[in-house]
């Protein structure tokens, strides 16, 4: 279809988006999205209301174009003329302001950031952020900047992290731990070791726990290493716990800062029973799932508990890394804040009390997407309570171009061959949150579900002789993890499950 429609003249494709069946248009303007020529962007740019057409069938179209692997300065102006100056549905903007992010980093890592529309966006991005009134307005761009990963963003992420309210720290921390380690300058760490050590305020446990890893994963100094260390005897007992099997997860992992974590370990006053025999009930967790040459394939869970057992922040992350560069494939986080109050527990003394709120963000392939809020405010809390549905919340689904590639190579006869290489992916990720005030439990389930396929064809073309090579393949794959907690009694039961299909491979 992707093929056909780069061939195809405007009105043509704008005939097939208006005569195309109810179920079937989501499907074609995805691929018209993935074609990016001239004549599919303008059909698009013809077809698409964002005034009227469904939230879903946007939201698709905007989802489309920030997972391009290749994007093109059209596909963003045509984004940057459908947001501009419009009133649109709170979902639809916030999809496109994280989908003009993810465009903004793309075409940088092309050499393309000089170019007005980039210039455009960005300055949209900042201005935004500058004159945002609400708290979860100011969230979305700085997830925004997050997805560009520009260096001369970090200033102002730094800002935010350091002086905003928890939501916009997190939210600014989360964006910088997006950023390569050779943007991770000596500026960013000191900017975290004040947070982590809290010198100009206090600041809510897990953006210390943020901070504390943006400096133990970028080539962390011995000293940072020890101060954490020793940071965490005046830790409460779950802070603690979790920040001491980072450190451990290191040690045991092929990670940069191992040797540097070997010294130390060295030293008997560090490594010793009293530091690391903390017994709270969080854990982190990471390990390798596919091991070759060129590539290491991880998952990694970390859980993070409230004092009284109940659940803070959970994070299932797979990553891929390979001759030195790291590809988030997909990292799910579900929080639940301002639960202490609910369950009778004391704040820390300084500690800013955070809104009752449960919600999800994700990252897929590098790009971070709209976080999904499942209640906010104890109203809502006993609303989803009683007319809960018992539907799982979508967070994305769709399809995805993910590889486009096209090279002639001259053969040493004069000959050439043409080599085109297409990988698409299906995808479905939803998440539920289920909790259970009478009986006192908690589940959360993540399901994702994924379908590739990647065409291969070379073909060598001459006045006497023609001959095409083509391979397809295909695989199919889903991964569900559920975590039920129960916290009724003084011991509080968890019960993990990670459970993944058998994989049809064609």
């Amino acid at each position: 279809l992707i093929q056909m429609l780069r061939s195809a003249k405007r009105r043509d494709v704008l005939q097939l988006l208006r005569r195309a069946p109810k179920e079937m248009l989501p499907f074609i303007v995805e691929a018209a999205v993935a074609a990016q020529s001239v004549a599919s962007l303008a059909a698009l740019s013809d077809f698409l209301d964002f005034s009227k057409d469904p939230k879903s069938l946007l939201e698709k179209f905007l989802y489309a174009a920030a997972f391009s692997p290749r994007p093109s300065v059209e596909l963003l102006h045509l984004l940057l003329e459908k947001l501009d100056g419009k009133q649109l549905a709170p979902e639809v903007q916030e999809t496109g302001i994280v989908a003009m992010g993810s465009l903004v980093g793309k075409l940088c890592q092309q050499k393309l950031c000089g170019l007005q529309e980039v210039r455009r966006a960005v300055e949209t991005i900042l201005r935004g952020l500058s004159s945002a009134e609400e708290e979860s307005e100011a969230v979305i761009y700085l997830l925004a900047l997050g997805n560009a990963a520009l260096p001369e963003a970090i200033s102002t992420l730094l800002d935010h992290a350091e002086e905003g309210p928890t939501t916009i720290t997190a939210a600014a921390i989360s964006a910088l731990q997006r950023f390569p380690a050779w943007h991770i300058s000596d500026k960013v760490k000191q900017a975290m070791r004040r947070v982590f050590h809290e010198k100009r305020k206090s600041y809510e446990k897990t953006c210390r726990l943020a901070a504390a890893e943006i400096l133990l994963g970028n080539e962390p100094s011995p000293m940072d290493v020890i101060n954490i260390l020793l940071a965490t005897s005046e830790m409460e007992t779950e802070m603690a716990t979790f920040l001491l099997l980072k450190v451990q997860n290191i040690l045991h992992d092929n990670h940069p800062a191992r040797n540097i974590m070997k010294d130390i370990m060295r030293d008997s006053r560090i490594n010793n029973y009293n530091f690391f025999s903390k017994a709270g009930i969080s854990s982190s967790f990471s390990g390798p799932l596919t091991v070759t040459q060129d590539l290491l394939s991880t998952f990694g869970l970390d859980l993070l508990f409230l004092e009284g057992g109940f659940l803070r922040k959970s994070v299932s992350d797979f990553s891929l890394f390979s001759h030195g560069q790291r590809l988030h494939a997909a990292q799910v986080t579900i929080e639940a804040q301002g639960m202490e109050s609910m369950l009778g527990e004391n704040m820390m003394e300084g500690e800013e009390e955070t809104e009752l709120m449960a919600g999800m963000s994700a990252i897929f392939f590098d790009v971070q997407l709209r976080p999904v809020v499942f209640f906010q405010g104890y109203t809502d809390l006993m609303a989803k309570v009683l007319l809960s549905s018992g539907e799982p919340t979508s967070v994305v689904k769709g399809n995805l171009l993910l590889m486009d590639h096209h090279q002639v190579i001259p053969l040493q006869s004069g000959l050439q061959v043409a080599i085109k290489l297409q990988g698409g992916l299906g995808l479905d990720i939803s998440a539920d949150m289920d909790m259970s005030i009478w009986e006192q439990e908690l589940k959360t389930s993540i399901n994702t579900r994924g379908s590739l396929t990647i065409d291969f064809q070379a073909e060598l073309d001459a006045p006497f002789l023609q001959a095409t090579l083509r391979s397809q393949t295909e695989a199919e794959t889903s991964i569900h993890f559920d975590n039920m907690l129960r916290f009724s009694g003084s011991l509080v039961l968890m019960c993990l499950q990670l459970r993944e299909e058998q994989v049809p491979y064609r």
